[in-house]
């Protein structure tokens, strides 16, 4: 199973998404996302929904559960 930095880096790059836009768009800071890129700590309740929300995006695939985003 992936762990939530794997999917993540996959996600950003099959969209063209820099870090700074996907920190904007799900409203928080560049430094967080950062973390959860490289690993040290993963994004709570909240910032998951926000995620799954924002980008129409399964919870189940931010969570390597399911294979497809939706």
């Amino acid at each position: 199973m992936d762990s939530f930095s794997e999917i993540l880096q996959e996600f950003l790059k099959i969209n063209s998404l820099t870090q700074k836009n996907f920190a904007e768009a799900i409203e928080v800071k560049p430094s967080q996302v950062s973390e959860w890129l490289k690993g040290k700590v993963v994004p709570g309740y909240y910032s998951l929904k926000k995620i799954a929300v924002t980008f129409c995006i399964s919870a189940d695939y931010l969570l390597g559960l399911k294979e497809d985003y939706f």
